[in-house]
C-alpha cells in the first residue's frame, strides 16, 4: 500500500524520525517532562498544518503531554454549510496524537464567535435545533477519544453591553443565558468520560473589562453548579498583554477563589504579546521570558492549577505571526510570543517556563 505524503509525514513524526536536531545541538529537557515532575500537565494547541512539517511535528510530539485542537473542531470549521460535517482535519490530529500516546482536548462546542452565515440566517427555533444537533453529533462522533471538551468558550464580553456582560451571538440569541447550562448537560450525556471545561479570556487583565469578566465568571460557575451541570475545570486562557494593566499576584488570588468551587484550573491558551517590547530580539526575548516567569510563578502557587497549555509552541505557528504577515507580507519585525522560535529552537521563554515549573511543588 502506497502512503500519501501526509500519511508518510505523520508516520515519521510519530516514530520520532522527523526533524532531527542539527549536529552539536543538545535539546533541553522537554517542557512536558519538566512539568510532569511537579504534577503538572503541559501541552500546546495543534493544527493539521503542524503535521505537514516533520520538524514541527517532532517538536510538538517531544514537548507536549497534551494537545488542544486549534481550530479544526470549531463549529464553523466542522459545519461550513448546514448539511455538512467535516471532521477530517480533527481526525488527522487525533491519529497523530494516538500514535504518540498524547491525549487531546476538544475546542470548542459553543462559542458565539463561530457563526457561519448559514447559521445566522436561521430562525430562533432552527438555531436551537442546530446547537443541540451539533453537540449531540459532534461529541458523539469523538466520544471516547478526548481528554476534555471546552464546552463553552468565552461566554462574556462586556463590550457588547448586554445584561450579565454576556457575549452576543447565535447561542445567546437562541436560548438566552441558559445556553451555557444546556451545552454542559448535553455534552455530559453524549460523552460521560470527557472532562467538561468552561473556557474564558481576559481574566488576567487588570482592567475594568477584566474585573467584570472575573466577577461574571465566578457567578456563572456558581450557577452551573447550582443547576446540577457537571463542571470539571475552568480554563483561563492567558493571552498575556503586557501593554495592559496586570497584577499577577492579584490574579493568583482570583484563581485561588475560583478553586474554592472544588474544580480544577487549566491555563489553556498561554502566550505573550511582545508588541510593546524592544525591536532588538535579545532584549525582546528576555522581556517575554520574564513575563512568562512572573505569571507562571504566581499562578502555579495555586494547587488547583493542573495544566498549562501554550497556544502553539513555535513563533511561526502563532496567531500573532499569522496576523502580522496578513497585515504586511513584507513585515520584518515578526512577533516572538512563544517558547520556540521559527526554526524550532528554544528561546529564553523556554528556560523561564522550565524554572517556573521546577519551582512549583507537587500537590
Amino acid at each position: 500500500m502506497k502512503l500519501s505524503r501526509r500519511e508518510t509525514l505523520f508516520a515519521l513524526a510519530g516514530l520520532g524520525l522527523a526533524g532531527k536536531a542539527q549536529p552539536g545541538f543538545a535539546a533541553p529537557a522537554s517542557l512536558g517532562a519538566i512539568a510532569a515532575e511537579q504534577g503538572l500537565l503541559f501541552g500546546t494547541s495543534i493544527a493539521s498544518d503542524t503535521l505537514a512539517d516533520p520538524a514541527q511535528a517532532a517538536l510538538y510530539r517531544r514537548e507536549a503531554r497534551i494537545f488542544t485542537v486549534d481550530y479544526a473542531m470549531k463549529f464553523g470549521f466542522l459545519r461550513p454549510t448546514a448539511d455538512s460535517f467535516q471532521p477530517g482535519e480533527a481526525d488527522a490530529i487525533l491519529a497523530f496524537a494516538r500514535a504518540s500516546a498524547i491525549p487531546v482536548r476538544g475546542h470548542t462546542l459553543a462559542w458565539n464567535e463561530s457563526r457561519p452565515d448559514w447559521l445566522m440566517a436561521l430562525s430562533t427555533a432552527e438555531m436551537r435545533a442546530a446547537l443541540d444537533r451539533h453537540i449531540d453529533e459532534t461529541v458523539g462522533y469523538f466520544a471516547g477519544q478526548l481528554h476534555s471538551w471546552d464546552v463553552v468558550n468565552e461566554p462574556f464580553w462586556p463590550g457588547h453591553r448586554l445584561p450579565g456582560h454576556f457575549r452576543d451571538g447565535p447561542w445567546l440569541d437562541a436560548f438566552g443565558e441558559d445556553y451555557v447550562t444546556r451545552a454542559f448537560k448535553r455534552t455530559a450525556a453524549a460523552d460521560p468520560a470527557a472532562r467538561l471545561v468552561l473556557n474564558e479570556a481576559m481574566t488576567e487583565a487588570w482592567t475594568e473589562d477584566g474585573a467584570l469578566i472575573r466577577k461574571s465568571l465566578l457567578g456563572l460557575v456558581d450557577r452551573l453548579q447550582h443547576d446540577g451541570a457537571r463542571l470539571d475545570a475552568v480554563g483561563l486562557q492567558g493571552h498575556l498583554l503586557p501593554q495592559k494593566p496586570h497584577d499577577d499576584a492579584a490574579f493568583a488570588d482570583f484563581v485561588a477563589e475560583l478553586a474554592t468551587r472544588k474544580i480544577d484550573i487549566y491555563i489553556t491558551e498561554l502566550d505573550v504579546d511582545d508588541t510593546v517590547f524592544p525591536d532588538d530580539i535579545g532584549a525582546r526575548d528576555a522581556a517575554v521570558a520574564e513575563h512568562y516567569r512572573q505569571f507562571l510563578t504566581a499562578v502555579l502557587a495555586v494547587p488547583a492549577v493542573k495544566m498549562v497549555i501554550t497556544w502553539q509552541l513555535a513563533d511561526s505557528a502563532s496567531w500573532y505571526d499569522h496576523a502580522a504577515r496578513e497585515a504586511d507580507p513584507d513585515a520584518t519585525r515578526l512577533p516572538r510570543p512563544l517558547p520556540f522560535d521559527a526554526h524550532f529552537a528554544p528561546k529564553p521563554a523556554h528556560g523561564a517556563m522550565s524554572a517556573a515549573f521546577t519551582a512549583r511543588r507537587p500537590a
